[in-house]
């Protein structure tokens, strides 16, 4: 194997963990459905800061997996002309 092969490799390896753990930082979708239902005592300042953390993150999740696919594309169009 060639020293690309490890890179490529180690760089899907450290995508796809991160990836796993920011998807399991954001909250569920039921959560919200719950709160509302029960008459959650959020206020609006809490309601609006974890809106942009959840977006925040949201973001950071779509882009990692376009890099992620892009990475995974790269890796196969390298392996099948170049060996």
């Amino acid at each position: 194997m060639l020293w690309y092969h490890y890179v490529f490799g180690a760089v899907l390896i450290i995508v796809s963990i991160i990836i796993i753990a920011i998807v399991l930082m954001q909250e569920g979708r039921s959560q919200n459905l719950s709160g509302a239902i029960a008459g959650g005592a959020d206020t609006f300042l809490g309601k609006s800061k974890g809106r942009t953390i959840e977006a925040k993150l949201e973001k950071i999740t779509k882009w990692l997996i376009v890099v992620f696919f892009v990475i995974v594309l790269a890796t196969f169009l390298i392996f099948l002309f170049v060996g």
